[in-house]
């Protein structure tokens, strides 16, 4: 976790749903209002003056975090004075930033991960510091948190089928600061994509989600779960068949596990055969990189999942 101080036929399918309004307000992430020169920055690529940022000679503990989404970023442990007018880091929170070509086709562009906010460039070989690393960012994109005022955090961990498709709906949950996809629930130690396929490892496709209790809780994240696949096939999702895609809650606390059971009892009062599985929780495993945030790097959309209103 990061804040340590360190298919076409369904998509058809989806057009004819009802409640699309309601969907799109649940899935949707909230943005901050951005001043003109914010928006010059942070939505049209632009770059602040050098030494001109409120941050470039900033020193306090805590998370720098996407002025426009308010996903961490940064810690400050990783922040260090490269001298050439704007905030430097050598490393990143996990998972939050994304790289790709800038325009001039020489840099490279990091954004945000979660909301695609400009932020900077990345360099390396430069030498400043030991990881040889200078993501080099405008304040003007950042927000910061002090130490002492870093909301806590919370986890959750689903299976629900290609966790491609999982992680598309997920991570635009309202509270969600961070998504990851891997495998979990068999014996095979740090399995590879193509041995969990194989169906001899026990695990499942899975992804971990880290929320903000502050703006969310378990259950609504448990209730968007249930309502983004079907809970109602086994071993397989949509047209994907295999264990892996098996659906089950991997419940990290008795609280998890007992709101779980609550969702799936209100489901079957509904008529829902739910096969979904309840199960403790067991070493996570991260996937291959080129199966985090999918869909993104893809610029699709699922052919497996989609939002249906159960609850």
């Amino acid at each position: 976790m990061f804040l340590h101080f360190r298919s076409f036929v369904f998509v058809l399918f989806l057009l004819t749903l009802s409640g699309c309004t309601e969907s799109q307000n649940k899935l949707s992430m909230e943005f901050k209002k951005l001043t003109p020169d914010e928006e010059r920055v942070i939505i049209h690529k632009g770059t602040e003056p050098p030494f001109s940022g409120k941050y470039e000679s900033f020193n306090e503990k805590g998370v720098y975090v996407c002025k426009r989404c308010g996903a961490p970023l940064y810690n400050s442990i990783d922040k260090f004075d490269a001298r050439c007018g704007w905030p430097s880091f050598d490393d990143e929170i996990k998972g939050a930033i994304k790289r790709g070509p800038d325009s001039d086709g020489q840099r490279t562009e990091i954004v945000c991960t979660r909301c695609g906010a400009h932020l900077g460039h990345i360099f390396f070989g430069e030498g400043f510091t030991a990881k040889n690393t200078r993501h080099c960012v405008n304040s003007i994109s950042l927000d910061f948190i002090p130490e002492q005022n870093i909301p806590k955090t919370d986890t959750a961990i689903f299976a629900g089928g290609c966790f491609w498709g999982v992680e598309f709906y997920m991570k635009k949950a309202k509270g969600v600061l961070s998504t990851e996809v891997g495998y979990t629930g068999g014996t095979k130690v740090n399995p590879t994509y193509e041995e969990v396929c194989s169906g001899t490892t026990g695990h499942y496709e899975a992804m971990e989600i880290v929320f903000d209790p502050g703006k969310t809780t378990f259950e609504e994240i448990a209730r968007l779960f249930f309502e983004i696949h079907d809970p109602t096939e086994w071993n397989h999702q949509g047209p994907d068949f295999g264990e892996q895609y098996r659906s089950a809650v991997f419940y990290l606390t008795e609280e998890q596990r007992k709101i779980t059971e609550k969702l799936i009892g209100i489901l079957k009062k509904k008529g829902y055969h739910v096969v979904t599985e309840i199960k403790p929780a067991k070493t996570f495993w991260k996937a291959e990189n080129y199966h985090q945030d999918y869909y993104e790097h893809k610029g699709d959309t699922p052919y497996c999942h989609g939002y249906v209103k159960r609850f």
